[in-house]
């Protein structure tokens, strides 16, 4: 069973290795390692530069949690709405648990969270045009581009 939490210094070295095979795989770019454990790290010691979200599976007859997902959030103020949306961004799932809902199990948590808020507004991410497939995950969620060139639900 996947469950979804908010990241512990201790998930650090996932994100780390998630950021770096996201960017190789998404945009063909290598990363330098010690650039981005400054930079997750960064958001651990600031809250209000985002907040990491970890999806993770119990397994085995010993329960040892295991971190199949990550991503970060970043708040936005909208003026038009007073309150903040919550950008998605850095979104990374395991190759071996694509397809099986991982991603829309984070989506539901955050969306449940902007619901449950009266400070919240929505959602937000963009995606790289040519990612065809996390398009078409984002529209069966109830994502739209109508406004902008990017992907959003609102309360």
């Amino acid at each position: 069973m996947i469950t979804i939490r908010k990241a512990q210094p201790e998930d650090i070295a996932f994100i780390i290795d998630s950021q770096i095979k996201m960017a190789r795989e998404t945009e063909g770019m290598e990363l330098d390692p010690s650039t981005v454990a400054k930079g997750v790290a960064a958001v651990f010691g600031d809250s209000v530069m985002g907040d990491y979200y970890i999806a993770s599976e119990m397994q085995g007859a010993a329960e040892t949690e295991k971190s199949v997902a990550c991503l970060l959030t970043l708040m936005e103020w909208s003026d038009w709405r007073n309150g903040n949306v919550i950008w998605i961004h850095s979104v990374y799932v395991l190759p071996e648990y694509r397809g099986q809902g991982v991603f829309p199990k984070m989506y539901e948590y955050l969306k449940n969270s902007v619901q449950a808020s009266v400070h919240l507004r929505g959602l937000r991410l963009y995606v790289d045009k040519t990612n065809l497939h996390a398009q078409k995950v984002y529209q069966k969620l109830g994502m739209s581009n109508d406004h902008y060139e990017l992907y959003e639900w609102m309360k």
